[in-house]
């Protein structure tokens, strides 16, 4: 049945050809582990990406749960947990999800400068790459302040106070975060709209353009 489906499809639209030129893409032979035991530092970028697919699937999840607005976003959070099956775990793998994401992420960064892979002709790529791990890091900072409890209002609060001291337009940058004067309704609301639209479409642009600079420059060599 689903090869008959499969075949409809191809045969109006030719997707064999697509697939098949990501499954026929040959890997290097320095990035294979089964060659190169340090071939394994390579795996960084890749295992960085299936981290931020769980992020997504998670957060899918969880989004369809919680209530941005300071009345009842902690209620929310704690309905989830423990009245929603599995929704523990799920949050739970979306909390630690996310430092994960920023290790390895971090680790795969670390990888690419000390190998020299940030040179000519992948300089453009490295500044995706960049771009990619501060989104990734606005993605932390904005859903750190979601579960609206003690912890995340003063982490919030500290990161504020952090933006706000950036010389000439810390208070601009403070006053867009905050959505007004104080760390409130507007800010939560604010935190929501940038962690589950504005960030996840920077990230998906970005993600796209590296993936297709990749492609065509090819995984860099070890040094």
């Amino acid at each position: 049945m689903l090869q008959k489906v499969y075949d409809w499809i191809d045969e109006r639209i030719d997707i064999t050809p697509l697939w098949r030129d990501v499954a026929d893409h040959e890997v290097p032979e320095h990035v294979n582990p089964a060659h190169h035991f340090s071939a394994f530092i390579y795996c960084f970028g890749g295992l960085t990406f299936f981290i931020v697919v769980i992020q997504i699937l998670s957060g899918i999840f969880l989004s369809m749960y919680y209530v941005p607005d300071i009345e009842n976003a902690h209620a929310s959070v704690n309905f989830l947990q423990n009245e929603i099956a599995f929704g523990q775990i799920v949050r739970g793998m979306h909390h630690w999800g996310a430092s994960v994401a920023i290790v390895m992420l971090t680790l795969h960064t670390l990888r690419v400068f000390f190998t020299g892979s940030y040179k000519h002709p992948r300089e453009f790529n490295w500044v995706v790459g960049v771009l990619i791990l501060f989104v990734m890091i606005g993605l932390g900072f904005t859903g750190y302040l979601l579960p609206w409890d003690n912890k995340a209002y003063f982490a919030t609060k500290v990161g504020v106070e952090i933006a706000a001291s950036v010389p000439f337009i810390g208070p601009y940058i403070a006053s867009f975060l905050q959505g007004g004067s104080i760390v409130g309704a507007q800010t939560i609301a604010r935190f929501f709209a940038l962690h589950v639209f504005f960030l996840p479409a920077g990230l998906f642009a970005l993600l796209g353009a590296h993936f297709v600079l990749i492609r065509r420059q090819g995984i860099s060599g070890p040094l």
